[in-house]
């Protein structure tokens, strides 16, 4: 998609970041992406032997280049966790990838990048306890059904009632939101849940997934939340993590309104805002 090249042209153009802020992440490893996925459907992805009905759950059409980018996409998510563990916060400018489940994708989605971060960090011994706020519009369906029965990984999920995927799973914490909900409802609820989550939880590595087809703009969304609103979503996130010191690693999800310039500057808020509380 076009926005993942123009995000960054953006943030370098107006200064927000330098370009020895990025980092080109390496390929997923087999041994790594089999912390979350079965071997049977890692060994089918990445050897493009989906069937007709498996490519399909995806939508897109697989070939090697997809497989691959998806790799680099999810290996994307483990290396911001590093650096978040290092400075506190890291972006990947992709991922959100929350539909891909553990022996099957779905929805665009094909590896779960942040299920294979957070079992990563998890199997090296470097987090105890992580939490992963979901606030793309879309429950996060494949990362729910991945960690059902991980006790040491909090699924929440903020998410369109009436919105894909129809059949929703069981996070740890679902909060399923009515069509056409406004920017004060919608920041006063994730107000109240936040700091409910740091009592309960207390994670020590936090995954946000910042999606920005809650816009009133998005053709999929069914919210009606303003790009000011989206921004202060994402203040309240970010100044939560900073406040508990607790690390953040954070995916971008989706995006569809009309006009890409929508989309590419509601993301670009997410970085602006991440400079602004953590640098």
């Amino acid at each position: 998609m076009a926005k993942y090249e123009l995000i960054p042209e953006q943030l370098l153009y107006e200064g927000t970041v330098k370009e020895q802020n990025f980092f080109h992440p390496a390929l997923l490893p087999p041994e790594d992406g089999l912390l979350t996925h079965t071997r049977e459907y890692w060994d089918k992805l990445t050897t493009v032997a989906l069937s007709e009905r498996e490519i399909r759950a995806i939508g897109f059409p697989i070939n090697e280049k997809f497989v691959v980018r998806g790799r680099h996409i999810a290996q994307g998510t483990v290396e911001a966790a590093l650096f978040a563990l290092e400075h506190g916060v890291a972006m990947n400018v992709a991922g959100g990838t929350h539909h891909a489940f553990a022996d099957h994708g779905e929805g665009f989605c094909c590896f779960n990048d942040q299920a294979v971060a957070a079992n990563y960090l998890l199997n090296k011994g470097l987090a105890r306890k992580i939490l992963i706020v979901d606030l793309d519009v879309h429950q996060g369906n494949g990362t729910a059904q991945i960690f059902q029965n991980e006790p040491r990984v909090f699924t929440f999920s903020m998410h369109g009632a009436r919105n894909y995927p129809l059949r929703k799973e069981k996070s740890d914490l679902d909060v399923a939101l009515p069509d056409g909900m406004t920017d004060e409802p919608y920041l006063h609820l994730l107000l109240e849940t936040l700091p409910r989550l740091a009592d309960g939880v207390q994670p020590d590595f936090i995954f946000y997934l910042s999606g920005v087809d809650i816009l009133e703009t998005d053709k999929l969304g069914r919210l009606n939340i303003s790009r000011a609103g989206c921004r202060e979503r994402d203040r309240i996130v970010l100044d939560f993590c900073h406040r508990n010191r607790v690390p953040v690693a954070v995916s971008m999800g989706g995006g569809y309104s009309a006009r890409l310039s929508d989309i590419v500057e509601a993301h670009a808020n997410t970085f602006r805002v991440a400079q602004e509380i953590f640098f």
